[in-house]
């Protein structure tokens, strides 16, 4: 299933240069600027406040948006860079690249653990361990997962889930080039503690 693509909101930006940006500023917005995609630079502007709702909802630089300005084509892009003032941290400048459908990009995919509650480790006092809540995956722009998801129904105390357990959609595959951990089932503090006295009175031995 394809991840529904969030829209970004945008005013065109009459002027460019410095001059043109430190006026935006005045006004309470955030200049930008979108590149790529074969079409010449567009400036654009930002609602200062919008803008920072956005950044504090978390994965701006690797989301997938929906560009609407007003009067234009909607358009796929990426953030690229956002330039944010030495001193108070706050966004000066966000650059934006066009994306065709045939685009690939990286993104981080968040990671569904289903059937916990049928999970054989679980039900024995296992503990889940999330190592990676998300996987960041390359994918096609116009061919994005909504979400990975596991079955923990058969998991059992000690066993460990890595990337390979995973279906992949088509068209995706893991930024890192080995089979890496998503999360285990962990023991009981309980039978973990004996198993570590049994080791000692072994070595002992």
């Amino acid at each position: 299933m394809a991840k529904e693509i969030p829209d970004l909101s945008a005013q065109v930006r009459a002027g460019t240069g410095k001059g043109a940006a430190r006026q935006a500023r005045r006004e309470h917005f955030v200049p930008g600027i979108v590149y790529g995609g074969g079409v010449d630079p567009q400036p654009i502007n930002f609602n200062y406040h919008y803008l920072i709702a956005k950044l504090k909802a978390g994965r701006f630089m690797s989301t997938l948006f929906n560009l609407k300005v007003e009067g234009q084509d909607d358009v796929r892009v990426i953030c690229r860079a956002v330039q944010r003032d030495v001193v108070n941290g706050l966004p000066t400048h966000v650059d934006l690249m066009r994306l065709r459908r045939t685009s690939r990009i990286n993104l981080f995919i968040h990671v569904d653990f289903l059937n916990a509650d049928k999970c054989v480790g679980l039900k024995r006092g296992g503990t889940l361990t999330i190592v990676r809540p998300e996987v960041e995956l390359n994918v096609l722009a116009g061919e994005i997962p909504e979400k990975l998801e596991i079955d923990l129904s058969d998991c059992k105390v000690g066993d460990t889930i890595t990337i390979s357990a995973i279906n992949l959609p088509k068209g995706t595959k893991p930024t890192i080039d080995r089979d890496f951990v998503i999360a285990n089932i962990a023991a009981p503090r309980a039978l973990a503690a004996a198993d570590d006295e049994e080791e000692a009175e072994a070595a002992e031995e």
